[in-house]
């Protein structure tokens, strides 16, 4: 029997709430096109490529250790958390978030993680030099002869879960996109649910 891989995306599934909207909110950013970016990406109707680049341009001003330490405090889900932490060895977490803002949070994770690059300038981004392809992760995985499960709820998410071994659409905090549902082998509501059928594919 194939060793597992759980790959879950972060935003609004490990965390309770969307990263680039927390960093808006926090550094008070009144810039109304964030959200909207955010909301018309989740439901397929904007590129993730066009609207990520654009948040970025938006956000990438601030001074990236002040991300970081805001992030690395970022309310979890927690009993998601605890289950990661427990089967850490089987778990990788996902995210287009950059890796710059995601250090300490990553540590505070403690399992695989996979986020997209920038460069790094006077604690500002300068200039994107990866954008993660998360259904890149998947397929390196399945290489190394895993059984891949997915668990995602936006339209980036889309491919990964299309191509993994067993897909789950999580509607933690919002409802996941009409395109995820599609190929969704599972719809879970909520975060005890999720765990428990975690664990019984475990």
């Amino acid at each position: 029997m194939k060793e597992i891989k759980f790959i879950i995306n972060l935003d609004g599934i490990i965390t309770s709430e969307e990263l680039f909207l927390l960093i808006a909110k926090y550094f008070n950013i009144q810039d109304p096109i964030i959200e909207e970016l955010n909301k018309e990406t989740i439901l397929g109707n904007i590129p993730f490529i066009e609207s990520f680049i654009r948040k970025v341009t938006i956000l990438g001003k601030l001074f990236v250790s002040k991300i970081s330490d805001l992030l690395e405090k970022v309310e979890l889900q927690q009993k998601l958390f605890e289950f990661v932490q427990k089967h850490s060895a089987q778990c990788a977490i996902v995210t287009e978030n950059l890796e710059c803002w995601c250090n300490k949070l990553i540590k505070r994770l403690n399992c695989d993680f996979f986020c997209s690059e920038s460069e790094v300038e006077n604690d500002q981004v300068v200039r994107l030099v990866k954008i993660l392809r998360k259904e890149q992760v998947v397929e390196d995985y399945q290489n190394k002869g895993y059984q891949t499960v997915f668990i995602g709820n936006g339209n980036s998410d889309l491919e990964a879960m299309r191509i993994a071994d067993i897909s789950i659409a999580a509607g933690l905090i919002q409802s996941p996109s009409k395109s995820v549902l599609q190929v969704s082998d599972y719809l879970i509501l909520n975060e005890e649910t999720l765990c428990r059928q975690l664990s019984l594919l475990l």
